[in-house]
């Protein structure tokens, strides 16, 4: 089992950041590839960004637009997701998945676990 731990998110202004953070814990060695989804009120859930803990592959979201950057520092089990000019739009809860295949996939299926989410808020 691998636990995850989500921090860092709040109430923003439009152009603001805030950074993510994703606790691991238990058998990391399940989390070979990390993903951040979010899911806004009524709207399903999608990918935002994900990477494998080698840091080979990585996958952003089209609507980043480079706004938002994955990393992982693998001494502490922790990834992060940057945020930078964050919008109203990107108002959601936002996840940390966990799978244990080392291959990256971004269908959210795909990830053996998950974190309790951490809401951003983003003001205009």
């Amino acid at each position: 089992q691998v636990q995850l731990v989500e921090s860092g998110g709040g109430l923003v202004q439009a152009g603001g950041s805030l950074r993510l953070s994703c606790a691991a814990s238990g058998r990391t060695s399940s989390s070979a590839a990390m993903g951040w989804f979010r899911q806004a009120p009524g709207k399903e859930r999608e990918a935002v960004a994900a990477m494998t803990r080698s840091g080979d592959s990585i996958w952003y979201a089209s609507f980043v637009k480079r706004r938002f950057t994955i990393s992982v520092d693998n001494a502490r089990n922790t990834v992060y997701l940057q945020m930078n000019n964050l919008q109203p739009e990107d108002k959601a809860v936002y996840y940390c998945a966990a799978r244990g295949s080392s291959s990256l996939n971004i269908l959210a299926t795909y990830y053996d676990y998950w974190g309790q989410g951490t809401q951003v808020t983003v003001s205009s």
